[in-house]
């Protein structure tokens, strides 16, 4: 059975934390997707939320890069939408790492090859 993008997602938050303690928490979620009713909807519309943010930031410098952006996609299946490559392509644009991880270990490898480029 494939995990569902956001069983990947906790795992690679669970991860994270434990192989880099020092960076413990600094891996975040920015929860703009899911299902919500219409009230909540508006109000997370009004306060901030956008439309294809990325799911995860690390605002940790390396290599160039201001940063690391990560939208996580399930290992088989889910597709980006056009404000998901939006966010990604501008956001490359400013300096950022970003980019579409399907599945924990994608995620994984991404974040181990972004942390280690400068050791």
């Amino acid at each position: 059975m494939i995990p569902t993008e956001d069983q990947d997602q906790a795992a690679l938050i669970r991860w994270f934390d434990l192989q880099y303690p020092a960076l413990r928490g600094r891996l975040a979620a920015c929860p703009n997707g899911g299902f919500r009713n219409k009230v909540t909807a508006v109000n997370l519309k009004r306060t901030g939320a956008r439309a294809g943010y990325p799911d995860l930031n690390l605002l940790t410098p390396r290599n160039g890069y201001y940063g690391l952006f990560i939208e996580m996609k399930r290992a088989k299946g889910g597709t980006l939408s056009p404000e998901q490559k939006d966010w990604l392509e501008w956001l490359s644009e400013q300096g950022f790492m970003a980019v579409v991880c399907k599945g924990f270990d994608s995620a994984k490898n991404t974040i181990q090859e972004y942390l280690n480029q400068n050791l």
